[in-house]
C-alpha cells in the first residue's frame, strides 16, 4: 500500500479506469431498464457529471499531483495528504450514487476538486515554476464549474451549464498538455531513430490556434446554439487539424504509445467538427453524437493514452505497447466509433448503445486488470 501512494498516478489511474469500467456498464442498464441512480434518481445526470467530475477530474488529478514533481523539481505528495485526497474523490463518487441532501451531496462532492485546485496552485508557487499556472487556473474552474453543476438550479443557470463549462476546460487542457507532450514525445522517438524533420515547435500558429479556440469554446458555453457558435467550431477543428499534421503522425506509426496520442488528437479535431456540425444541421445530426465524439472519442483515448505511458514509465517499465495495451487502445476506440455510429444505422438504439459503452467500458477494466499490478507495487 506504501507504493500506491507513493505517486498520484497510482491511484487515480488505476481508480480511475476502474470507476469508468463499472459505471458506464451501470449506466447502460439503467438506461435500458429504467433503473433508478444517482442524485433524485436521474440516472442520465448521474451518468453525465460522473465521467466528467469523477473519471475525468481523477485522470486530471493523477497526472498533474505526478507532473508537477517534474515542473517543480520539489518532492511528489505523496503518503498520507495523498491518501487523504484519494479518500475525497472516493466519498464523492459514494455520495453521488447514494444520493440523499443535494447540500450534502455537493458539499461533498466538490471538496475535492478544490482541494486539487489548492494543492496544485501551493506547490507550482512553491516551485517558482510560474509556466505552468494556466493548468493551476484551469484545475481551479474546474472546480468552480462542478459547484455550477451542483448549483445551477438554485442559481437558475442554464441546464448543464456547469458541465459544458467543465468539458470546455478539459477541452482546453487537452489542446494545451497534448500540444505539449505528443511533438515532444514524437520529436524523441524520431532522434533516436535517426529520423527528420521533426515536429515543429510552439509558435506563433499554435499560440494563435489557443488563442481562437479557448475563445469559441467560451461561445460554446454561453451560445451553445448560435450559428456562430457552429461556424467558430468548424473553424477550430480546422486549425487543430493543421496542428496536429504538423507533428509528424505519419512517421511513428511503428510505435502505438506514440500513435495513440496522435489518434486522440485527431478525435478532438473530429469532435470539435461535428459539434460544429450539429449546430448549423440539427436534422442530420443531434448534440449528443457529437459530445460522444468529444467524451467517448477524445477524452476516452487520449486519457488512456496519457495514463499507459506514463504508468509504463513511473514504473520503471520499459515504454513499449505490449498485445494488451495495444487491445486496451482498440476497445477504447472501437467503443467510441460505436458510440458515434451506431444511432446511424438499424441497430436498435438501446441495443447500440449497450455494445458501444460494453466495448469501451472493456478497454478500461482492461488497464485495471493489465496495469493494476504495476501500480499497485514498487518501481522496479
Amino acid at each position: 500500500m506504501n507504493a500506491f501512494f507513493s505517486h498520484g498516478f497510482r491511484p487515480f489511474f488505476f481508480s480511475a479506469a476502474l470507476f469508468a469500467g463499472l459505471a458506464i456498464p451501470l449506466w447502460m442498464a439503467a438506461f435500458s431498464h429504467g433503473y433508478s441512480v444517482g442524485p433524485n434518481g436521474n440516472a442520465l445526470n448521474w451518468h453525465a457529471h460522473e465521467m466528467v467530475f469523477g473519471y475525468v477530474a481523477a485522470v486530471i488529478t493523477g497526472f498533474a499531483m505526478t507532473a508537477i514533481a517534474n515542473w517543480t523539481g520539489r518532492p511528489p505528495i505523496r503518503g498520507w495528504p495523498l491518501a487523504m485526497l484519494f479518500l475525497l474523490w472516493l466519498s464523492g463518487r459514494g455520495a453521488m450514487f447514494i444520493g440523499g441532501d443535494a447540500r450534502v451531496i455537493g458539499a461533498i462532492d466538490c471538496l475535492f476538486l478544490i482541494a486539487v485546485a489548492a494543492m496544485t496552485l501551493r506547490e507550482v508557487g512553491a516551485g517558482k515554476n510560474w509556466r505552468n499556472l494556466p493548468i493551476c487556473a484551469l484545475i481551479a474552474l474546474l472546480a468552480v464549474s462542478n459547484i455550477a453543476d451542483h448549483t445551477g438550479d438554485l442559481l437558475g443557470l442554464p441546464y448543464q451549464f456547469g458541465l459544458h463549462v467543465a468539458l470546455a476546460i478539459i477541452t482546453t487542457l487537452m489542446m494545451l498538455i497534448g500540444g505539449r507532450i505528443i511533438p515532444a514525445f514524437t520529436g524523441n522517438w524520431l532522434k533516436a531513430q535517426g529520423a527528420g524533420p521533426l515536429p515543429a515547435p510552439m509558435g506563433l500558429f499554435d499560440k494563435v490556434t489557443l488563442l481562437i479556440s479557448v475563445a469559441v469554446l467560451a461561445g460554446w458555453t454561453a451560445f451553445p446554439l448560435a450559428n456562430l457558435t457552429g461556424a467558430g467550431l468548424l473553424v477550430i477543428a480546422f486549425l487543430h487539424t493543421i496542428r496536429l499534421s504538423r507533428w509528424r503522425g505519419l512517421h511513428i506509426a511503428r510505435d502505438p504509445l506514440l500513435l495513440v496520442l496522435h489518434l486522440a488528437y485527431l478525435w478532438l479535431a473530429i469532435a470539435l467538427a461535428l459539434m460544429g456540425l450539429a449546430i448549423l444541421r440539427p436534422d442530420i445530426l443531434t448534440s449528443a453524437h457529437a459530445l460522444h465524439a468529444l467524451t467517448a472519442g477524445a477524452i476516452g483515448q487520449l486519457t488512456m493514452a496519457v495514463m499507459t505511458r506514463a504508468s509504463l514509465g513511473h514504473c520503471g517499465r520499459e515504454l513499449h505497447a505490449g498485445a494488451g495495451t495495444i487491445a486496451i487502445y482498440l476497445l477504447v476506440f472501437v467503443g467510441a466509433a460505436s458510440r458515434v455510429v451506431l444511432p446511424f444505422t438499424h441497430f436498435d438504439y438501446a441495443l447500440g448503445m449497450s455494445i458501444a459503452g460494453v466495448i469501451w467500458a472493456a478497454g478500461f477494466l482492461l488497464f485495471a486488470l493489465a496495469y493494476g499490478p504495476m501500480l499497485f507495487t514498487p518501481r522496479r
